[in-house]
C-alpha cells in the first residue's frame, strides 16, 4: 500500500475539488474484462450516515488527509427490513497509505473527514461499478431508541474524474 502514501503518484486535479454538500466520487476505471471499478473519493464534513455496499465488496486506502471509519454490524431488523438497528464495532482513523477492505457481510461502515482544514482523498476498488447502496438514517432527528430507516440510494459519480 506504499503507492497510496507516495507524493509522487499524481490523481487528477479534478478529484482535489470540493463538492460542498456530500462526498465528491469520481471515476478513475472500469474494467470491461475483470468487471472492478475505480473511484476517487473526496471527503467532506460531516460525513456519511452508516451504508452498506450493496452486497459488494471494496478495498479503499487513504491517498490524502485523514478518514475516520466506523464499523457496525446489524443488531436487529424489522420484519421487512426496514427498521434496522446496529452494533458500532469499532473506530479507526487511517492516514495517507493505510488500507482497509470491506466484505459482505461485514460492509456496514460511516466515514467522515475528522480535520476541519485539510481535504481527505480515499481510493476504492469495488467489485462492481457501484450503482446503488443502502443508507441507514435516523427516524427522527430526536429519536433515541436506535432504530434507523433503510433508504436505497442510486449512486452517480461527480463530474471531472
Amino acid at each position: 500500500m506504499t503507492l497510496f502514501a507516495d507524493r509522487e503518484v499524481g490523481l487528477p486535479l479534478a478529484v482535489l475539488q470540493p463538492i460542498g454538500d456530500h462526498y465528491a466520487r469520481r471515476e478513475l476505471h472500469v474494467s470491461a474484462e475483470l468487471g472492478y471499478s475505480v473511484i476517487a473519493m473526496m471527503g467532506a464534513r460531516p460525513g456519511t450516515h452508516i451504508h452498506d455496499h450493496d452486497g459488494a465488496w471494496c478495498v479503499e486506502g487513504v491517498w490524502r488527509g485523514r478518514l475516520a471509519i466506523t464499523q457496525y454490524e446489524p443488531r436487529e431488523r424489522d420484519g421487512d427490513r426496514t427498521r434496522w438497528r446496529f452494533t458500532r464495532m469499532g473506530d479507526i482513523e487511517a492516514g495517507p497509505g493505510t488500507a482497509g477492505s470491506l466484505i459482505p457481510p461485514h460492509e456496514y461502515h460511516a466515514i467522515r473527514n475528522p480535520s476541519s482544514g485539510d481535504i481527505a482523498v480515499s481510493l476504492h476498488v469495488y467489485q462492481r461499478p457501484p450503482l446503488r447502496c443502502h443508507v441507514f438514517v435516523p427516524e427522527e432527528p430526536s429519536a433515541s431508541d436506535g432504530w434507523l430507516r433503510r433508504e436505497e440510494r442510486v449512486l452517480a459519480t461527480d463530474a471531472g474524474g
